[in-house]
């Protein structure tokens, strides 16, 4: 329950500070008094967005704070999530600086507006005409009709399959699209992919194959050169080698005398070794060399196959053309991988249906079994409210679509006379009708959830008299229950409260200040007396006003 509020700095209040009881509490005044303004007070409390506007001293910061008990409202889990420090009073401060900012505090600790928001909604229940209307909402229908029906855990668990539903349907939709896209390009992928098998490549082969094609193409130059260099070498008279064995006999005659010649001996020795070596090569490599224009046929058809599949490719190299071989195979195996996804995938949708379905038809069910018992004692408190012949229809169709809350559409048709045709509510019904049956809903739904505190904004609208009568009645039972506020121009319903307070403007050297003020025993009878005679009071408004309060 909202204990107590306080307010600096808004609007037309320079500073309020008002406590609250537990029951019915009736605000009235004058039109333009400033009922709204404590309104919208409590509407940034509860997360509505401020501006500068809302300063009545631009050079000051503005300060609404509001206390709540909450004991009874099982909201622990609700703080621990959001990790908010619990404490069975909370206070909830809200501060507009000259700035233009605006700061958000729940126990000291800050907080986002999408998080006071949340929390809001489990405390005030603010009424006013724009939620009348929203009686005409599918959707609001449903949230009530759930609430009679007791469906709180049930749809909690439906939202949860749902969320897992939809992922599910994500990723399905995401592989058949991957798929789809793979299978475009399968047929020329696996073409390409065709090309680089059969073309039998390896690392390093076209290097290999350019070297040969080079020896292939030159045989007979390096065949006369080669043989020349053998001759250079071992000719008998001046080749190299026996220049070098003569070379050897005379270092070999001098090499005791001195460690240097010695070391030149060897030298030569060693030349002679390797130039022996290189010779034996030279005439081996002579011997192994063949003019063969088939091989150099071959080569050059590889070769010229290398060149056609790097251009295709736009690539330097084997090694890359070995590159894009393995990521054809990769992505034709990626195309088999995504075929047994989507078939994984599709298996636990059909399992994840059967599994939500039997949620949905459970809360179809419940709602069915609920609508008769709405419906008999919103019609039996309407009857009070001199709506004797109002009758509802609730049409609950199941759907193959999956909704928010269930796969259950809902259409709401109302008659309020005899022998007239059902129609939709919004378009039969007429503001007092709605406002009257609104507040039936309201106080059936007290009975069958712990509603938070509910702030009902001139719900009287278009009724009078007797009706008024019973529906500060209704209103009076609901606070036995509940904090109820209602802010109402009729004395009928005003006589109800357990405490009455009065918004006036008073004005202060050159300014209008908005005020609220409990008012005490006999100055309600004076309030009452007025709103029934107005400004001039007579005796026997007077006597109205107490008989209404008696």
């Amino acid at each position: 329950m909202l204990q107590n509020l306080q307010i600096k700095n808004f609007a037309l209040i320079e500073q309020l500070h008002i406590d609250f009881s537990d029951k019915l509490s009736i605000i009235t005044g004058e039109t333009g008094a400033g009922k709204s303004i404590l309104l919208g007070a409590l509407g940034l409390v509860l997360g509505n967005r401020a501006d500068l506007t809302s300063l009545k001293d631009k050079e000051k910061k503005c300060v609404i704070e509001a206390h709540f008990k909450i004991s009874d409202y099982k909201l622990k889990d609700f703080f621990l999530q959001n990790d908010l420090d619990y404490e069975d009073t909370t206070i909830i401060r809200r501060e507009i600086l000259p700035s233009g900012k605006s700061r958000a505090f729940v126990n000291d600790s800050p907080v986002n507006l999408q998080e006071l928001q949340k929390l809001g909604n489990y405390l005030i229940d603010i009424h006013s005409q724009q939620q009348t209307r929203e009686l005409s909402d599918e959707g609001y229908q449903m949230q009530i009709v759930d609430a009679i029906a007791g469906n709180r855990e049930l749809i909690v668990d439906y939202k949860k399959q749902l969320s897992g539903l939809k992922k599910i349907q994500i990723q399905l939709a995401e592989a058949k699209e991957r798929k789809a896209d793979l299978t475009k390009e399968q047929d020329y992928n696996t073409f390409l992919l065709q090309e680089l098998v059969d073309a039998k490549l390896k690392d390093g082969e076209q290097e290999e194959l350019e070297s040969e094609l080079e020896k292939l193409s030159n045989v007979e130059f390096i065949k006369e050169s080669l043989a020349k260099a053998i001759s250079l070498t071992n000719d008998e008279q001046v080749g190299a080698m026996q220049t070098l064995k003569e070379v050897k006999t005379a270092l070999q005659k001098v090499s005791t005398i001195s460690g240097e010649y010695n070391q030149f001996f060897e030298r030569v020795s060693s030349l002679l070794i390797e130039l022996d070596d290189v010779t034996d090569e030279l005439s081996q490599n002579f011997e192994l060399l063949v003019d063969d224009p088939a091989r150099l046929t071959l080569i050059n058809q590889k070769l010229q196959l290398i060149y056609t599949l790097q251009k295709k490719h736009n690539v330097a190299n084997v090694g890359e053309l070995i590159t894009i071989q393995n990521e054809l195979e990769s992505s034709a195996l990626q195309s088999d991988e995504l075929e047994s996804t989507i078939e994984k995938l599709e298996t636990e949708l059909t399992n994840s249906k059967v599994k939500i379905d039997k949620v949905a038809v459970t809360l179809s069910e419940k709602r069915k079994a609920a609508i008769p018992v709405l419906t008999d004692k919103v019609t039996a408190i309407l009857t009070q409210l001199g709506m004797p012949n109002a009758r509802f229809n609730f049409e609950v169709k199941y759907s193959d679509s999956y909704y928010a809350t269930g796969k259950d559409t809902m259409s709401l048709l109302f008659s309020a006379n005899k022998g007239t045709d059902f129609g939709l509510l919004k378009k039969v019904a007429s503001g007092g009708e709605m406002s009257r049956i609104m507040l039936s809903v309201k106080a059936v739904l007290a009975e069958y959830s712990k509603l938070p505190t509910i702030i009902f904004d001139e719900i009287d609208t278009g009724v009078s008299g007797e009706i008024s009568n019973k529906m500060g009645d209704i209103m009076k039972a609901m606070s036995s229950g509940m904090q109820v506020f209602a802010i109402t121009h009729l004395p009928q319903i005003a006589a109800k409260g357990d405490q009455h307070y009065k918004v006036f403007k008073t004005t202060q050297e050159e300014t209008t200040v908005s005020e609220l003020k409990l008012l005490s025993k006999d100055e309600r009878v004076k309030e009452i007396a007025e709103m029934l005679s107005g400004k001039d009071i007579s005796d026997s408004a007077l006597n109205h006003a107490r008989a209404l309060l008696n």
